[in-house]
């Protein structure tokens, strides 16, 4: 026989009087069944749409027709963001979120047992609802049942399961496994928040890198690429001094080669040691005989409890002289308070250009170019056009590049 358990027996997690009183209930759920379903909560952390498969499998197990978890509620300006399982149409979809969410009585739920739609309001009143008539019913919906998930750092998510009028009402057996599974629910969401900041972190660093012009690539312990930005992918593809062999970072002249892979292995012995991180440089040569890459190889020590298993070991920082940071015309005009014809003589003066060559590009006089110069010195309290490129390439205009 598989073992069961109550959910009262699980119930030092909800710590509800209520769900204690359904001890002796015949309704039990067997523990393969919670354990698969608890390891599915979890497993939705890592999902490309979090909790799909678990959403999947709690339809199929309570036979119903659709199971939605929102994420983030819709509000004004925002159609917020929900994971639905069964016949979704996009229609239905955007009419809740535009129009009826804001009709649904389905709301301001507990946020640690399942309650039923016949809990929150009268059948007779619930049927003549405009939610119920225009919304659910087309698609087949009349039992409802869900809970507010909320977590002490201010995330909430909401678990909806729905029937058609032709199955019976949710029994206590439906709402029992659903109630062991909401303290998981609130854990997930709650490390699902923390993950997404990560990962916006991670993206909005990548993204400053990339607008610096600088590439990254990211080793484990083994020195496999786990990570590259944008930059380092570009470099890489093209292959002219540094590639990628086997999902390690190589570069292409022998002797270059044989130097990057002795720091590499020199940064990747040195990560176990948490007290100071080592940092190596080494130029490398292109085929194409345009100027060297230059790189940086820096160890990455641990964190005090990192169990050291394809984590950051070592970064690469890589340069490339041949690439030109470029500085948004609108974010330099802002920056400097330039005029229209001041900015446009300075992004060309700081791409390198003299400036009769520049005043020629422009279709201005000489002249007229030496007095918007006059002004931008004024502007920028220089006085060379040297001091002009690295103060505008230097300033934050180059972070203000969108991302494409």
């Amino acid at each position: 026989m598989k073992a069961v358990a109550h959910i009262a027996d699980y119930a030092t997690t909800g710590g509800s009087a209520e769900i204690l009183s359904m001890k002796n209930s015949a309704s039990v759920i067997s523990l393969d069944l919670f354990a698969e379903l608890t390891g599915a909560v979890y497993d939705g952390l890592l999902e490309s749409i979090p909790w799909q498969k678990c959403l999947i499998r709690l339809r199929s197990e309570l036979q119903a027709n659709y199971v939605t978890l929102i994420l983030r509620p819709p509000r004004a300006g925002d159609h917020g963001l929900m994971v639905n399982v069964g016949d979704v149409t996009t229609e239905g979809q955007i009419s809740y979120d535009s129009h009826f969410y804001a009709l649904d009585p389905f709301v301001g739920l507990p946020s640690d047992r399942m309650v039923t739609i016949n809990e929150i309001i009268e059948e007779s009143r619930w049927v003549e609802s405009p939610f119920y008539q225009e919304f659910l019913q087309p698609f087949g919906v009349h039992y409802i049942m869900g809970a507010d998930v909320r977590t002490a750092d201010g995330g909430e998510c909401r678990l909806r399961v729905c029937r058609p009028r032709n199955m019976p009402n949710f029994a206590e057996r439906d709402k029992m496994l659903c109630t062991t599974l909401l303290p998981h629910f609130k854990r997930a969401v709650q490390l699902h928040g923390r993950l997404d900041r990560v990962e916006s972190e991670r993206k909005l660093y990548a993204g400053a890198m990339d607008r610096l012009m600088v590439g990254t690539v990211i080793l484990d312990e083994n020195g496999h690429i786990l990570q590259t930005n944008r930059m380092a992918d570009t470099i890489l593809q093209v292959g002219d001094g540094m590639r990628i062999l086997n999902n390690m970072p190589h570069a292409t002249h022998p002797a270059d080669n044989r130097e990057l892979q002795r720091l590499i292995k020199s940064a990747l012995e040195g990560q176990g040691n948490a007290r100071a991180s080592l940092i190596d440089a080494l130029s490398i040569t292109r085929s194409s005989g345009r100027r060297n890459l230059g790189i940086v190889v820096h160890s990455v020590p641990p964190n005090e409890w990192s169990e050291r298993v394809r984590r950051p070991a070592a970064v690469l920082y890589i340069r490339d002289p041949e690439q030109k940071a470029q500085a948004p015309h609108d974010i330099v005009r802002q920056l400097f308070n330039f005029t229209p014809a001041e900015t446009n003589l300075a992004m060309l003066l700081a791409d390198g250009l003299p400036l009769e060559e520049a005043a020629l590009e422009l279709g201005i006089r000489r002249n007229t170019a030496r007095a918007h110069l006059r002004a931008i010195f004024s502007k920028t309290d220089v006085t060379r056009q040297t001091e002009l490129v690295r103060i505008i390439l230097n300033s934050v205009a180059t972070l203000g590049v969108r991302e494409s």
